[in-house]
C-alpha cells in the first residue's frame, strides 16, 4: 500500500467531459495511489494558484463533435488553443511536474493514410489547426521540471461515447446488411486510453504518443460485433465493395478507408471483442 505522502495528486482540466469523467472513474480504483480532482474550464481565466499542489494535470479541454462553420471557427482557437495554452502556462508557474494533453489525430489532416512519429502534421480544419498550435506552444514550455505528454489519440469509443462510433452503432442496429470490406483503422477503447494515461503518470513520461488498441480495427467487424451484443445478426456482403472503391466521397473514406498509426504505444488491457462488449453493456 502506498503511503499518503507519496500519492500523486492529479487534476483533470475539463470537468464533465466524457474522457475526463472516464479517467476519474478509472483512477478511483487506485485510491491508495492517487487523489483526483476536477476543474471546470468554461469561462476560466487560469492562474497559478488554481494548480498549486498538483503533480499532474490531464487536460481534456476542447470543443469537438460540432459541425464546423465560418461562424464558430474562431471558437476552436479560443478554446482548443488559447485556453489550453493558458492552463499549461499557469500550471508550469505553479510547479506542476507533468502536463498531459489530449490532442488529436486530426492534426495530420488525413482521411486515409499511415502516420508515423516523423509524419509532418497538415491540419485541414479549424479543429485540427487549433489542436496542433496548442501542441506546439506547450512543447516550448517543456523543461526538466515540466514534462509534456502529447497524446494524439485516434477515434475513442466506449460506453456512452459520442462521435463516429454512434453512427456505426445505429447502422448496426437498424440495417440487415453491411459491406464486408477489408480495412484497417487505429482506434482506442476508453479503458485502454485511461490505462495509457495512468502508465504515463506512473512512469513520468514525456513526449509524443499515439495511444491505440493492440490491433487495428476493421469497420465491418466492429459493426458485426455491435449487432451481436444486441442479439442481432447482420449479414456482411461484398456486393457493394466495387462501389466503395470507386466513389471518392469523404464519408466513404472516413468509414472504410485505411487510416493507421505506426504500431507503437499500443495498449492491451482490453481486447477488441471485450471492448465492444463493455461499450454496449446495459445500453
Amino acid at each position: 500500500m502506498c503511503e499518503e505522502s507519496i500519492m500523486k495528486k492529479v487534476l483533470i482540466a475539463g470537468a464533465n467531459s466524457y474522457i475526463g469523467e472516464s479517467f476519474k472513474s478509472f483512477l478511483m480504483r487506485y485510491q491508495n495511489e492517487y487523489t483526483v480532482s476536477e476543474i471546470a474550464t468554461k469561462g476560466l481565466i487560469p492562474t497559478a494558484s488554481m494548480f498549486k499542489g498538483f503533480d499532474v494535470i490531464f487536460c481534456v479541454v476542447g470543443i469537438a463533435h460540432i459541425k464546423e462553420n465560418f461562424k464558430n471557427r474562431q471558437l476552436y482557437f479560443e478554446v482548443n488553443r488559447d485556453l489550453v495554452v493558458s492552463i499549461a502556462k499557469a500550471a508550469k508557474e505553479a510547479g506542476v511536474e507533468q502536463f498531459i494533453l489530449l490532442s488529436s489525430m486530426s492534426v495530420y489532416g488525413l482521411k486515409v493514410g499511415h502516420i508515423r512519429k516523423n509524419t509532418k502534421p497538415h491540419p485541414v480544419t479549424a479543429y485540427g489547426e487549433a489542436k496542433l498550435q496548442a501542441d506546439e506552444e506547450i512543447k516550448k514550455l517543456e523543461s526538466d521540471d515540466f514534462k509534456f505528454v502529447c497524446l494524439r489519440a485516434p477515434m475513442v469509443y466506449g460506453h456512452n461515447c459520442r462521435g463516429n462510433y454512434q453512427a456505426l452503432r445505429k447502422f448496426a442496429l437498424r440495417s440487415p446488411i453491411f459491406p464486408d470490406y477489408e480495412n484497417k483503422r487505429s482506434m482506442i477503447y476508453i479503458g485502454n486510453l485511461c490505462e495509457f494515461v495512468k502508465v504515463c503518470i506512473d512512469s513520468e513520461r514525456q513526449g509524443l504518443f499515439f495511444p491505440q488498441n493492440a490491433e487495428y480495427t476493421n469497420t465491418s467487424r466492429m459493426v458485426e460485433l455491435i449487432a451481436r451484443e444486441h442479439g442481432k445478426k447482420i449479414k456482411l456482403t461484398r456486393v457493394f465493395n466495387w462501389i466503395l472503391k470507386a466513389i471518392p466521397i469523404s464519408l466513404i473514406k472516413k468509414v472504410f478507408g485505411n487510416l493507421t498509426y505506426e504500431p507503437v504505444d499500443r495498449v492491451e488491457k482490453y481486447g477488441f471483442e471485450e471492448s465492444i462488449k463493455l461499450t454496449e453493456e446495459n445500453v
